[in-house]
């Protein structure tokens, strides 16, 4: 395996050192290096730590045996992603351990060799017993440590008196080996055994013979060598290194030191020949007289911390570490969990030991190929369903030899999200992805990225620094699938895709792709163990019968028969195979029952041998008997952990074995909890269980290290009162667990995770079987991954906890080291990002979850980075736990934000906060708790350095919807007859089947409106709503009552149809009013009103003389007022139910509306028509007088809707031509709103406040916004459908699609987004202040517009006579200089005074000298004029015309190209003083730069590419170089810095060129598309420059991939400081001096950006709702800026 590329997400080192010599080194390490180690390896490599010491513990009993540190050691080197082996050699060798295990030959020859010299060998005898069930037999040590906690007082007693025994056998042991040496009895290679030290035995085990991979750079040696460690006088060679050590002799006891020099002398230094092992050695020489004393080792212990520290870092970051964010693609998460599916076949199938005949089964099912209809592998619990499905998935291709077959299986058993959405989504991504790379082989593509969508902004030039390396990551692109058609990737993951959607495009992939040369195999294992019956909507979006050349093998619990159920209504014409599947079915069945019983004996008996065990014969009987009672592969494999601890004399009986699997497997826990300690085995089981995904083995040691309980418990266990859980104890337990706790990929972690569900059962009843514990260990988790809670033992907690304080009443986020949400690195911590909500949801802890993630950046980035982008967006829509939250509206926001910019998102996520900013600004003073959220994305920014802050955020051209939702599949084809609204906010609808759908309002989803069991069948017709009461009609002319803010209770309204002459009604339902309890209804073409009272049940009928079109009634419901065809009014009192009057309007048009105002006494009418008649109630039984009678001019029509808003005294009318608002104060008309040109008006409503007024148009799929106050069309908010009606509720607005669909949009958002000011016309000009503070924008119109960067809105309006031309800027901002209709206007910019207006210029541009004192009007056909800005008298004409024109830095020239040669006339006399012509070559000068900072200097740049400086005063010209040819250089575009450090020369083919005049260099900055506008910043600093990407998608219609998109480069080092994808098309770009970049846009809004997140007046400023003294400041709608008119006449006139 290369090791310099690893998989394992962990380093995981052990530290081999001799117990006896290393305490003070060992603890250093652990203190001082190991938790910065673990640090640094988590915040820059996303890897985790462990240190594996066994010895840490000062109990010597704690320590592990050879055997287990054996095994910790291999364990360490396979799993291990770097270094594994840390070695500490001090001056001490150590003691020899007894040999754990002695083979009987051997045993019997130092037994007998012992004799034979007459030494006693029976404590030999005793210590060793003889065990039959090891393979080969031997001889096994006992426990030497029998001290019992109630005999605590005596351990210390008996701890010597047990070393004195030890050492007195290995004495007598070691001897008996050497004579057994000396008579060639024994060789001395194996004699060696008896005399090594733990060290010794450890090092040689990891490193002897083994190859160089597992050696070379992944392990660390040091020898500390101490001469006159004890003070005596040391016979010293020369080399202080080398001491003089007495050799080997064959046959004699080696000492300590002739061991320790061999192993540093001789294997070390062959292994550092050999195999490039790093060892390192160091001597220190103690004074004679005091020897090895603390000082010196405390100093030692320094000195190796920083030396390990360093060593250690280097190897860690040589290791390559497979990193799965490294390119971010789109279906980066599905093509995770594509290699984790694969890597749980390969897992489950190691568990296939025996050979099922069913397996020919599948083999028969799957070589067939005119098959269609699925396998289905069905059998009781523990059959082994998994592992043979996962057996023949991995055998087809052998089955399959002559085609190329495409296998995919699913563990829906073992996955994390089981939703319908992401299974079918993950199948259609591996299938698509399967068989490109098959088609990929084919075509023999080593490349399939398409090269135009390099996405990278790279600074590319001749000199750079060759190890300049560039930051800014490719956006890779999707790639070409190959020749398949239709393989749209996005379509798959994008958030906003529908089940239905899903089930076609599944369908779709499995008709293209599979083909007789590459047949699909689907495997679709644990289908019933989906929650919620989702396995059934698998199976009903699968195609059935099967397509050709695609094989379907389900496995499915024989006692889940709904599946099975499912599958035979499904069955097609297909035929099946008769021996395996019954005549009727749907579907070839497989069943799986008990193997059998001598195949399960074998198979424990290989499992024994391999890990050197075995049963004896008479042990075999009772193995026998538990076989024969539960005959399956695990209780096999369970048994084989009971037998294992067997011996010859064990007194094994009947119960020994336990029945059933779930026995043996608390037979086994409670076994480990002897072994291990009760807690640390109950604590561990719970938090592997409890977890979500599992635990990688680092998060399980800290979780037990930092539990309360374990320590104290374990403690007892261990009679040590100074310890806790270890490391070790860890690495022992997961050890025991064996092959039951398998190790799989989440998310590019090695998590341990339980192969059998019946585990987390038996865990589940056995250690948290109360909600209390349950929710004890959920909190522990929770406290974890949030980084609230330490690491383990060797790892303090380093937590940095930011907050502050707002006066939006919300939390702040807390942030620690421990736990980020991305790391240092740039990777995602995946494990807090999956884990944390899991635990937040089951523990209930809603505020934390919708606080700390669900409205957090770093959260949202991590998920997005992750490729989680579709589980965010469902986290944020969940219902779950709703009635908690407090933020649902603004969750809702964020959801609709992220799958507004998901195509996007998806391929470039770290773009991620810029598009969080520019979509949140423009609501923050409508959700103030989002503002916490921008404020996170500031702060980001600035700790970062880079980036582009929105300081104005240009007004949008829509808004985001609050919610967009769906009915059910089942709403496929049909249409809506019929939709209202209640003032609670509940919406239904009723379609053409008959059906209701009702949506309660934010947070819920659109549900199907449900009667009792006996109304069932009930068709609907129409719905009305009044207040809070739905009357819903049905087929059958029956009425059900709704109130939605009572109890969910629908009431049957009866003998309402039937009239007083008792004929029974079928005509349409017209309308329906509520009051008082009082319910009045009437019906089309019906000339009476039915009032039925709800409380008494009483009914009522009033009759009119025309057919009724309207109702109102007054407020206490006393008074009815009907209007009527004809133009008739009726007014009754529906006390009594008397008429009370009735009058008509004089055109005799229905009456459509009526406004009655109680507190006048005035009744307004509207007639079909729209005109308006205003009558004057009188008395009680007086006709009401006629006061006003309006029409409307223009084309007559019936109008559509009316809207009244009482609050706001206006009145929307409805036309298919035009939409006409009225003041219903004074009943004027107020204003007219014609339909675009082609188009008719569908319905309008007016918005909340009244501001606004939105309408539908037919076929056209948006809703248009207009702004009452200026006639202009705003926004266009989105519905992708056709839509059918808009309602209006307290808070939303409502679009309800023709085919259901609700789009939801926020009423005070769409009141926010049309308030922002923005210019009539595009944006032509912009000039920008010195300070920062205000800019001024022009658009061609007769205004120009001064904005203030401190409130976000102009400031004040410069009026003109005529459409201005050029605007320019004094350099002091005291002045602005207007140019109009060839006047030229003088303006004071802080008091808004025109002191000048010039008649006669005939000007075409308009300049102001550096010293504010002088203008400069340009004419291209007449004289140029220099005159005195304040007073306007001419000071000189200029005669030639000057192109290009610019005012020398010292005020003294008009420099500008004239002719190919660049002159400089004087700004006093008029004349051209100076001229530079290129004589010698004879070629025109293009361009030119004067320099504010070298004002002597002009820089030149002739057509031929040769660069000149002109110092004008002296008229002496420098030739500095030649520009090559293939450089391009665009005059049109120059632009130099005012030191001249750099010049734009060009902008074009995709790349900004520029000229580097400090270092002579040229530059190039490649763009990601088409450059459209370059501006070089002024001080040289910045390039800003807007370009039109590519699409990075193949195929992507995403609007969010087509805008322009601005980007700010640092052209010290050609990094990219940030970009932000434009919402509009731009029309100008300026830089101005404060790092500000403004952006005029074609619509007439600005956008401000600043490069850094540079602050306004040293503050952010959010909103502007709020003045000082924190009063609620006037609407924004009502905040006019200042008009400043311009002086009625020119005050100053030139000839």
């Amino acid at each position: 395996m290369d090791r310099t590329t690893c998989s394992s997400s962990c380093i995981k080192l052990y530290l081999c050192s001799n117990p006896e010599d290393s305490v003070v080194e060992r603890r250093a390490l652990r203190e001082n290096v190991f938790p910065k180690l673990r640090e640094n390896c988590r915040h820059t490599l996303g890897l985790d730590l462990r240190v594996i010491d066994p010895f840490e513990s000062s109990d010597p009993s704690r320590w592990p045996d050879e055997n287990t540190r054996w095994k910790l050691i291999t364990e360490c080197r396979e799993s291990s992603a770097g270094p594994f082996l840390l070695v500490l050699i001090g001056h001490q060798y150590g003691t020899a351990s007894l040999p754990a295990q002695v083979e009987v030959s051997e045993y019997q020859l130092l037994l007998q060799e012992s004799q034979q010299a007459g030494v006693s060998t029976q404590e030999l005898e005793r210590v060793y017993q003889r065990d039959e069930n090891s393979i080969p037999p031997c001889y096994c040590l006992r426990t030497l440590h029998t001290c019992c906690p109630q005999q605590a007082e005596f351990k210390e007693r008996e701890e010597i008196q047990t070393k004195a025994k030890e050492e007195e056998l290995r004495n007598m042991i070691q001897t008996t080996v050497s004579r057994c040496v000396q008579k060639g009895l024994m060789t001395p290679a194996r004699a060696q055994s008896y005399y090594r030290s733990a060290l010794d035995a450890d090092l040689r085990f990891a490193l002897e013979n083994r190859p160089d991979s597992d050696i070379i750079r992944r392990c660390l040696v040091y020898i500390h060598k101490v001469i006159n460690a004890k003070g005596q006088k040391l016979v010293r060679s020369k080399n202080l290194l080398q001491l003089e050590v007495p050799t080997l002799e064959l046959g004699s006891t080696p000492s300590d030191k002739q061991l320790l020099s061999e192993l540093c002398d001789n294997f070390l230094p062959g292994l550092v020949t050999s195999s490039q092992l790093l060892v390192y050695t160091i001597a220190t020489e103690c004074d004679r007289r005091h020897g090895y004393t603390t000082a010196r080792r405390r100093g030692y212990s320094e000195s190796l911390c920083q030396q390990v520290y360093s060593d250690l870092l280097g190897l860690i970051d040589s290791v390559k570490v497979f990193d799965t964010s490294e390119d971010i693609q789109l279906g980066d998460a599905l093509t995770r969990e594509q290699a984790e599916q694969e890597e749980l076949c390969n897992i489950m199938s190691r568990f296939y030991d025996i050979n099922r005949p069913e397996a020919e089964k599948v083999r028969a099912f799957v070589e067939q190929s005119h098959l269609q209809c699925p396998l289905v592998v069905t059998g009781g619990p523990c059959t082994g369903k998994t592992v043979l499905l996962a057996h023949c998935a991995q055998q087809i291709k052998s089955w399959l030899p002559d085609c190329d077959p495409v296998v995919i299986n699913y563990f829906c058993n073992l996955s994390i999200n089981l939703s319908p959405k992401h299974l079918l989504s993950s199948l259609c991504h591996q299938i698509a992805a399967r068989y490109k790379s098959r088609s990929s082989s084919e075509q023999n593509t080593s490349d399939l990225e398409d090269s135009s969508c390099d996405q990278n902004s790279n600074f590319l030039t001749s000199n750079l620094n060759p190890h300049h390396k560039a930051t800014i990551k490719e956006d890779v692109s999707d790639q070409d699938l190959g020749t398949t058609p239709c393989l749209d990737l996005y379509g798959i993951i994008k958030p906003d895709i529908c089940l239905s959607e899903l089930k076609e495009q599944l369908s779709s992939f499995l008709s293209l792709m599979p083909s007789t040369k590459q047949p699909l195999v689907l495997i679709l294992v644990g289908l019933d163990r989906i929650e919620n019956n989702f396995g059934l909507e698998i199976i009903k979006s699968l195609p059935m019968p099967a397509p050709p050349s695609i094989r379907f093998i389900f496995s499915v619990s024989s006692i889940r028969t709904q599946i099975l159920q499912a599958l035979n209504q499904q069955r097609g014409p297909s035929s099946c195979m008769p021996e395996c599947s019954e005549e009727e079915s749907g579907y070839i069945h497989v069943h799986l029952g008990p193997v059998d019983r001598k195949e399960c004996s074998k198979m424990l008996a290989s499992l024994l041998k391999s890990s050197g065990r075995r049963v004896t014969s008479g042990q075999q009987a009772l193995v026998n008997q538990a076989l024969a009672s539960c005959c399956l592969t695990i209780y096999a494999r369970l048994l084989r952990q009971h037998t294992a601890l067997w011996h010859s004399d064990s007194d094994v009986i009947e119960s020994s074995l336990p029945d059933g699997v779930h026995s043996s497997i608390s037979a086994m826990l409670d076994h480990l909890e002897q072994k291990h300690g009760h807690s640390i085995v109950a604590r561990a089981l719970s938090y592997l269980t409890l977890s979500r995904t599992g635990l990688t083995e680092a998060e399980l040691a800290d979780l037990l290290s930092s539990d309360d309980v374990v320590p104290s418990e374990n403690t007892q266990h261990s009679h040590s009162s100074a310890d806790q859980v270890l490391q070790t104890d860890v690495e022992r337990l997961l050890l025991d667990l064996g092959e039951f706790l398998g190790r799989r990929t989440v998310g590019g972690s090695k998590v341990l995770f339980w192969v059998s569900r019946h585990f987390k059962l038996v865990a589940a009843r056995k250690y948290f079987g109360s909600p209390e514990l349950k929710r004890d260990i959920h909190s522990t988790m929770v406290d974890y991954f949030s980084g609230r809670c330490s690491y383990s033992n060797d790892q303090p907690l380093l937590v940095k906890q930011k907050s502050c304080t707002n006066n939006e009443n919300t939390k702040v986020e807390t942030s620690s080291d421990s736990q980020p949400f991305i790391f240092t690195s740039g990777q995602v911590n995946l494990r807090k990002v999956v884990e944390l909500p899991f635990h937040l949801q089951e523990i209930n802890k809603w505020e934390e979850l919708e606080h700390g993630l669900l409205l957090s950046l770093g959260f949202h980035e991590a998920m997005v980075q992750a490729g989680l982008l579709r589980d965010l967006v469902a986290m944020l829509e969940s219902e779950q736990g709703s009635y908690h939250y407090c933020f649902l509206k603004e969750r809702a926001i964020l959801a609709s934000v992220f799958k507004s910019c998901a195509c996007l998102l998806q391929s470039s996520p770290l773009q991620l906060p810029t598009l969080m900013e520019m979509s949140l600004v423009p609501y923050l003073e409508v959700f103030p708790a989002l503002k916490r959220y921008v404020r996170a994305i500031r702060e980001d920014r600035k700790e970062r350095g880079s980036g582009l802050g929105v300081v104005l955020c240009p007004a949008p051209s829509s808004v985001p919807s609050v919610q967009c939702l769906k009915c059910d599949v089942e709403t496929k084809g049909v249409s809506v007859t019929g939709a209202v609204g209640t003032e609670c906010g509940v919406v239904v609808e009723v379609t053409d089947d008959g059906a209701a759908w009702v949506w309660k309002g934010s947070g819920c989803d659109v549900v199907k409106l449900s009667l009792r069991s006996e109304q069932k069948d009930v068709k609907f017709a129409g719905v009305k709503s009044s207040g809070q009461f739905v009357l819903l009609s049905t087929l059958c002319n029956k009425f059900f009552l709704w109130d939605v803010a009572g109890p969910q209770m629908i009431l049957q309204v009866k003998d309402t149809l039937t009239t007083e002459s008792g004929t029974q009604l079928t005509n349409k339902l017209e309308g329906f009013v509520t009051r008082q309890k009082k319910m009045f209804m009437w019906w089309e073409d019906e000339t009476f009103v039915c009032v039925l009272d709800v409380s008494s049940d009483t009914l009522m009928h009033f009759q009119c003389q025309g057919s009724v079109t309207c109702l109102v009634c007054s407020s206490d419901g006393a008074h009815m007022y009907c209007g009527q065809e004809e133009g008739t009014v009726s007014i009754f009192d529906t006390m009594n139910g008397s008429l009370l009057g009735t009058w008509s309007n004089s055109n005799n048009n229905a009456v459509t509306s009526i406004i009655p105002h109680e507190d006048e006494l005035e009744l307004a009418c509207v007639d079909k028509t729209g005109k308006v008649t205003l009558w004057e109630l009188v008395a009680k039984f007086e006709q009401p007088r006629l006061v006003k009678e309006i029409r409307i001019g223009g084309e007559s029509c019936d109008i559509l809707n009316t809207d009244n808003s009482e609050g706001h005294n206006t009145l929307l009318v409805c036309h298919s031509h035009q939409v006409t608002l009225w003041d219903t104060c004074d009943w004027e008309l107020w204003d007219q709103f014609l339909a675009p040109q082609g188009k008719a008006f569908t319905q309008a409503l007016l918005s909340q406040e009244g501001h606004l007024f939105l309408a539908l148009l037919d076929d056209c799929p948006f809703v248009l916004v207009w702004r009452v106050s200026t006639g202009d069309c705003l926004l266009s908010l989105e519905t992708n459908r056709q839509p059918h009606s808009l309602l209006k509720t307290a808070s939303d607005v409502i679009c309800v699609a023709d085919d259901g669909c609700l789009t939801v949009w926020d009423s005070a958002m769409i009141e926010a987004a049309g308030s922002l000011p923005k210019m009539s016309f595009g944006v032509e000009e912009v000039a920008a202040e010195g300070t920062g503070d205000c800019f001024y924008t022009t658009d061609g119109s007769e205004v120009v517009w001064r904005w203030r960067l401190k409130t976000r809105l102009p400031h004040a309006y410069f009026l003109h006579d005529g459409p201005v031309e050029k605007l320019c800027l004094s350099p002091d901002d005291v002045h602005l200089v207007t140019l109009s209709g060839g006047e030229v206007y003088t303006w004071q910019t802080e008091t808004g005074q025109n002191i000048l207006r010039i008649r006669g210029s005939r000007a075409t541009d308009i300049l102001i000298t550096p010293n504010g004192l002088f203008g400069v009007s340009i004419s291209d056909r007449y004289l140029s004029r220099v005159w005195k800005l304040l007073h306007g008298s001419i000071v000189c004409s200029i005669n030639l015309y000057l192109s290009d024109a610019k005012v020398s830095p010292e005020n003294t020239f008009l420099i500008g190209l004239r002719h190919g040669d660049l002159l400089a006339a004087s700004l006093w006399t008029g004349s051209i003083s100076k001229r530079f012509s290129c004589v010698m070559s004879s070629e025109p000068v293009v361009a030119f730069s004067t320099l504010s900072e070298h004002p002597d200097f002009v820089v030149v740049l002739a057509a031929s590419g040769a660069v000149y400086t002109w110092k004008v005063a002296e008229e002496t010209v420098y030739s500095h170089f030649q520009l090559p040819h293939t450089f391009p250089c665009q005059p049109q575009d120059f632009q130099m810095s005012s030191d001249g450090s750099y010049a734009l020369l060009s902008a074009e083919n995709e790349a900004i060129n520029l000229l580097d005049l400090c270092q002579v260099r040229l530059c190039s900055i490649k763009a990601e598309g088409p450059i459209t506008k370059a501006c070089l910043d002024k001080t040289g600093s910045y390039v800003a420059y807007i370009s039109h990407p590519r699409s990075q998608q193949k195929g992507c219609v995403c609007s969010l991939h087509a805008r322009p998109v601005l980007t700010v480069v640092c052209l010290a080092d050609g990094e990219r400081m940030g970009s932000v994808c434009l919402c509009k098309n731009p029309s100008t770009l300026v830089v101005c001096k404060r790092q500000f970049v403004l952006v005029g846009f074609e619509d007439g809004s600005v956008g401000v950006y600043s490069i850094c997140d540079v602050m306004i007046n040293g503050e952010e400023s959010f909103g502007r709702r709020r003045n000082a003294k924190g009063q609620v400041k006037q609407c924004p709608f009502d905040v006019a800026p200042f008009s400043w008119s311009p002086l009625d006449t020119p005050n100053v006139k030139w000839p």
